[in-house]
């Protein structure tokens, strides 16, 4: 399938080994691999309460 503005780095046995995204064309779908792979990296870090957190940001309405 022709993808304009993606092009595959293969390797000697013709496997896919790396893509080239031109970014003036998908500026958008980088963005959202980049913020998938964030949130991959992150996986299993401790989390904080949204509740608590509002509260520190002075955001709590009570």
């Amino acid at each position: 399938m022709e993808m304009p503005g993606i092009s595959f780095v293969i390797d000697d046995q013709g496997e896919k080994r790396a893509v080239q995204i031109d970014l003036a064309i998908h500026h958008q779908l980088w963005e959202d691999i980049y913020d998938a792979y964030l949130v991959e990296s992150r996986r299993g870090e401790p989390t904080e309460n949204w509740e608590d957190v509002k509260r520190e940001l002075g955001l709590d309405a009570s």
